[in-house]
């Protein structure tokens, strides 16, 4: 065990911060220095720092909260800038956007164990999908963008519980795919239920499994038109 380890190990989802300042600077040496496909550094980070765009983006995601995270990170596809360089089309392919949203993914990954090993806590915004053209429209991002995750960082003012995890035994496998076994899925579905009892006892939830159901069942809506924007935006998808 080491520090860097030890503070993966205990990550939380953060939902209220202290109203400190954060030294931003650190954390963004560290995501400058994530590995980027071919080294075409295709993701870029917006930092929203006015309060009236931060109240925009927890409505358009529907979590009031965010809006007052001292520091709120949009994590994009970048392949705009690439585009500028060259007369060729060849940021709009298809690998590029790939690319690019797997280079915004890392990035924040970074950003996240550097924020936390510096005593902050984290909180990832995927509802940024939740309408994607609104997030493109109020931050004015150029063709050939598209935001990827939204990122929440500030000094904890809570101390959650720790969520259960899939054990690895159903997570990670060796030389193939190896089906989960039902025994253990059942052993899961009993410790997250207890976790939900914890954590709020007058709200009842389902089980892992009947959660997993329920969201996979739900009818398309905005966050399902993820290539559709993009092919907006100018990708070839």
């Amino acid at each position: 065990m080491n520090p860097t380890i030890e503070t993966q190990l205990n990550h939380r989802t953060i939902r209220a911060f202290k109203p400190e300042p954060v030294d931003l600077q650190p954390i963004l040496d560290v995501a400058m220095r994530t590995p980027s496909s071919l080294g075409l550094q295709q993701a870029s980070i917006i930092n929203v720092t006015r309060q009236d765009l931060k109240d925009k983006l927890a409505e358009i995601g529907n979590q009031p909260y965010a809006a007052d995270a001292p520091v709120y990170l949009l994590f994009i596809v970048d392949t705009w800038r690439n585009d500028q360089l060259t007369e060729a089309d060849g940021a709009a392919n298809p690998r590029n956007f790939i690319a690019g949203f797997t280079d915004a993914c890392l990035m924040a990954q970074n950003v996240c164990v550097a924020a936390e090993s510096l005593g902050l806590g984290v909180n990832y915004y995927g509802n940024v999908h939740n309408d994607a053209q609104a997030i493109i429209d109020l931050l004015h991002l150029p063709p050939l963008t598209y935001p990827v995750v939204g990122m929440g960082i500030g000094y904890p003012d809570q101390e959650p519980q720790l969520k259960p995890r899939l054990p690895k035994q159903i997570r990670v496998m060796e030389n193939g795919y190896v089906e989960a076994d039902p025994a253990t899925l059942k052993q899961y579905d009993e410790e997250m239920q207890t976790y939900y009892d914890l954590r709020n006892p007058n709200q009842p939830v389902k089980s892992f499994s009947t959660q997993v159901g329920g969201h996979y069942s739900q009818p398309l809506d905005k966050r399902d038109s993820t290539i559709e924007g993009a092919r907006q935006q100018g990708f070839k998808l």
